[in-house]
Order: structure tokens, then C-alpha cells, then sequence
């Protein structure tokens, strides 16, 4: 009879989800700044929503990231927060694998499927772009490369190359962001989110199942990069060269 609360604001949304044995609570809401202030008690709202309190749960995940910063340091810090305060495990979730999940969601209910190999592409600002690809296998995804940090050109040099896990689909923020500079050839597009939150819940499900717990005193962000955003030099000469 497992309770499991997942949060998320690793984009410029939130989502929150409650697992339980009776149902599957869901709240988006404004990422941002504003998660800051609103997860806490978007969090304990579901939980009054399904009658529970915190002791009734018996893991929080948060998603881990790669993402915006603030978003990632929110959501790790809350999770961790509410979990050493109530003596529970964590799971950490793979942000880019959410999207990957949405888009299977999205697939199945447009009656399709989305191929071998989904590679998530999420707008990182500064002209970079957060990518990884992900493979359904039994009822569950698997990392096929992990997230990593990339421009359009060699995110494009490692679709071309047929050895290298080219995309049957591609889903993420980046594809409305890049446009056409993001040559997917015959792979499908999924560029919008349905529910972050739906697909949270599904992902914090199959951690659980997977018994990918850890302390709470061991939750950390994913950055993959260190750098938040250009210098002044830097935003002048991109200026001067555009």
C-alpha cells in the first residue's frame, strides 16, 4: 500500500503528484521563483486532498535535473526538507526522462508509438541545449545515453551518425526553441508538455518498483553544466556577432 509524494521544477512549470494505492493526485502550477514559495503548500494540499498526512508517506522523489537552476536547488531542497523532517526515503528522478515520459503518454493516447530511441532536447538558454535518449523496454525506460550538454551543430552531428543512437522521436522545449536548426529527419516531433505532472507520478512509480531509494541526507541537483549565464563581454560580442 504505497504512498509516494514527487515534486518538480526543474522547468518553468512545477509539478507535484500523490501516489497512492486509491488514486493519483496531480498540481501544476508556475515554476520560477514562484515554486519557492508555493511547493510546500501545494504539497501538503494533496496531501489533505487524498485525507493523508506526511507520516502516511513512504518516499518523496524530487526531479533531479539536469534543468533550470533555481528549479533543481527548490526541489531538492524541499524533498530533502520534508523527508529528514519525516524519516523518509528519496527518489531522485531524471528530469529529461519526464519528457520522454510525457511524450510516450502523449503517443499513446494518439493511438502510436514513438520507436526504439526517444532523445529528450530541453532549451539549456545560452544557446545550448540539455539532450539525452531514453529506450522503453518492458513496461519501464532505460538511459541509452545520459544527459548531457550540447549545441544544435553537435547535437545534429550525433543524430547523423548511424552509430551513435540516431532518434526514432524527439520531444522537449528545444524543438520550438531551435526550429529547424534541430535536423530530426524522419524522427517524430513531440515539442509540448501534456502533464509534467502525470508523467512524474508514472516515473516516481517505477523508481519505487525499482528500489531506487536513497537517504535523504544524499539528495543533490544534476547540473551537468556550472555556469548559469554570459558575461556582459560575452553578451556583447554574441550582439556584435549577430
Amino acid at each position: 500500500m504505497t504512498v509516494l509524494l514527487a515534486l518538480d521544477s526543474s522547468t518553468e512549470s512545477m509539478a507535484l503528484a500523490l501516489i497512492t494505492p486509491a488514486e493519483r493526485l496531480l498540481h501544476e502550477g508556475e515554476g520560477g521563483a514562484k515554486a519557492s514559495a508555493q511547493m510546500v503548500p501545494a504539497a501538503l494540499a494533496l496531501l489533505a486532498r487524498a485525507g493523508l498526512g506526511l507520516a502516511d508517506v513512504d518516499a518523496i522523489a524530487y526531479g533531479q535535473g539536469p534543468g533550470a537552476f533555481t528549479g533543481l536547488r527548490t526541489a531538492c531542497a524541499v524533498a530533502q526538507g520534508l523527508a529528514l523532517g519525516a524519516g523518509k526515503p528519496v527518489l531522485a528522478i531524471d528530469s529529461l526522462m519526464q519528457v520522454a515520459e510525457d511524450a510516450r503518454q502523449q503517443a499513446a493516447a494518439a493511438g502510436t508509438a514513438l520507436g526504439e530511441r526517444v532523445w529528450v532536447a530541453m532549451d539549456a538558454r545560452m544557446n545550448e541545449i540539455y539532450a539525452a535518449a531514453y529506450g522503453w523496454q518492458d513496461g519501464r525506460w532505460q538511459a541509452l545515453a545520459a544527459p548531457a550538454l550540447y549545441s544544435a551543430e553537435s547535437l545534429n552531428a550525433r543524430w547523423a551518425d548511424a552509430s551513435s543512437l540516431p532518434p526514432t522521436a524527439v520531444a522537449g522545449s528545444a524543438l520550438a526553441v531551435f526550429g529547424a536548426a534541430l535536423q530530426t529527419r524522419a524522427a517524430s516531433r513531440w515539442p509540448e508538455s501534456r502533464s509534467r505532472a502525470a508523467a512524474l507520478a508514472e516515473l516516481s512509480q517505477q523508481a519505487w518498483d525499482a528500489g531506487a531509494l536513497r537517504d535523504a541526507a544524499e539528495a543533490m541537483p544534476v547540473y551537468v553544466r556550472d555556469k548559469v549565464a554570459f558575461t556582459t563581454a560575452e553578451r556583447l560580442a554574441a550582439r556584435a556577432a549577430s
